[in-house]
C-alpha cells in the first residue's frame, strides 16, 4: 500500500508547531515607520477620490520601500513555511475604509484579489452575525463558533485584525504535509482514501451549470506538489444531496484521523492576532482555523477582521479538478467564488 502513495515530504512547509514557535522573528515582520507612512501615502488619493478599489492593482498603489519586502513574503508563502505575519499597522488611527484600503492595496502587491462569495465581495468582513453553522447555507466565518481546520478557495488568504474578541478567537495553523506524513507512516490505507475525490458542499454558492457540491480530493499530488483542499463541515453537509457519493465508514475514519492530527498540539501552531496584524496563509500547503470566542456587548468593540483572497503569480500548478471550484487553474488568475450575476464590489458595511 505504501509503495503506491506519493513519497514522504520534507519541504519548508513541513513543520511542527512547537518547533516553529521557538523563533517568531522568522515569521513576524514588523512594519517600520517609513513603511507605514508609505502605505498611508499610497491610500490617500484613493480615499480622497472615493475610488472603487475593487479594480486596484499594485501599479496604482506604489510601495517603493515595502514592495520588495512583500515580494519576498510572497516567495515565502509559495515555497517557504507557507505563512507570514505583518505587525504594527496602527489601525486605531484609521476608520474602516482607511484600514481596508491600505490592506487591499498591500494585498495587491502579493497577488490579485478574488471574490469571496456570491455577492462579489472582494474584501470580506469576518465577524459574528449571529448565524449558526447548522444552517447548510451559513459560512462558518459568520458565526462565533470554532471554525475547524480548513482551506479557502484561493491561493492565499489574508486577514487584517481590526478588533479582538473579549475572549477566544485564537488563530491556528497546521502543515498539510506534516499531516500527510503522519498518516502515511501510521495509516497508509486511510491516506489513500483521502487522495480520491470526495463531495464538499458549495453551501448554496453554485456557479451556473455546476453541481451543488464539489468533487475534489483532500490531498492531490501533481508534478511533485502536494495540495490540500478541506472543510470538514462542508464534507459532512454535502451528504444532504442524494446524488453525492456516500461517505463510507472508512471515509469517516480517515477524516477523523485527519482532524485529530490537525488538532494535535504537536503539529498545530496557535497565535493571538493583535489589532493591526496582517496574517497571510498559503491555502495549498497549510490549513487554518479559529477557536470559538465570546464577544463584547458593545457593538463598537466587537471582534472584526478584514479578509482578502488572493491569486498569486508564479504559483504551483493545480490539478484540473480544481477548476470546478477555482473557475480556472490559470496561475495568477484563479480562485474565488463567481456565480451568475456576480459583480466585484467592496462592502464597507454589512
Amino acid at each position: 500500500m505504501t509503495q503506491s502513495l506519493p513519497p514522504e515530504l520534507h519541504i519548508a512547509s513541513t513543520w511542527y508547531g512547537p518547533e516553529i514557535t521557538k523563533d517568531t522573528n522568522e515569521w513576524i515582520v514588523k512594519l517600520t515607520p517609513v513603511e507605514i507612512s508609505e502605505l498611508e501615502k499610497a491610500a490617500e488619493p484613493l480615499l480622497t477620490s472615493q475610488q472603487n478599489i475593487a479594480s486596484l492593482t499594485a501599479a496604482n498603489f506604489p510601495l517603493p520601500t515595502l514592495g520588495p519586502k512583500l515580494t519576498s513574503i510572497r516567495k515565502e508563502l509559495i515555497t517557504g513555511r507557507g505563512f507570514s505575519l505583518l505587525r504594527g499597522l496602527p489601525v486605531e488611527k484609521y476608520n474602516e475604509q482607511e484600514a481596508g484600503t491600505i490592506f487591499y492595496g498591500l494585498g495587491c502587491h502579493l497577488g490579485s484579489p478574488r471574490s469571496q462569495n456570491a455577492m462579489g465581495h472582494m474584501l470580506g468582513h469576518v465577524r459574528d452575525l449571529g448565524m449558526k453553522s447548522s444552517d447548510p447555507n451559513t459560512r462558518i466565518y459568520q458565526t462565533n463558533e470554532r471554525q475547524t481546520f480548513h482551506t479557502d478557495s484561493s491561493d492565499v488568504v489574508g486577514l487584517l485584525c481590526l478588533k479582538t474578541a473579549k475572549t477566544g478567537g485564537a488563530s491556528l495553523l497546521v502543515s498539510a504535509s506534516s499531516i500527510f506524513n503522519e498518516m502515511r507512516k501510521n495509516r497508509p490505507e486511510l491516506l489513500k482514501i483521502l487522495l480520491q475525490p470526495i463531495a464538499t458542499d458549495r453551501r448554496g454558492e453554485v456557479p451556473e451549470g455546476m453541481l451543488p457540491y464539489l468533487l475534489i480530493p483532500v490531498f492531490s499530488f501533481l508534478e511533485g506538489f502536494l495540495t490540500v483542499f478541506y472543510q470538514r463541515q462542508y464534507i459532512d453537509s454535502a451528504q444532504r444531496f442524494a446524488d453525492a457519493p456516500r461517505l463510507t465508514p472508512l471515509h469517516i475514519e480517515a477524516l477523523d484521523m485527519f482532524d485529530t492530527l490537525a488538532n494535535d498540539p504537536k503539529l498545530r501552531l496557535s497565535m493571538e492576532l493583535e489589532p493591526g496584524d496582517m496574517q497571510f496563509v498559503y491555502n495549498h500547503a497549510l490549513l487554518h482555523d479559529r477557536t470559538g470566542f465570546q464577544d463584547w456587548e458593545d457593538p463598537s468593540k466587537k471582534r472584526h477582521l478584514l479578509r482578502l483572497w488572493l491569486s498569486i503569480p508564479g504559483d504551483r500548478p493545480l490539478p484540473e479538478i480544481f477548476a470546478s471550484r477555482f473557475g480556472t487553474i490559470e496561475i495568477g488568475n484563479r480562485g474565488g467564488i463567481l456565480v451568475q450575476g456576480t459583480i466585484p464590489t467592496i462592502p464597507w458595511t454589512i
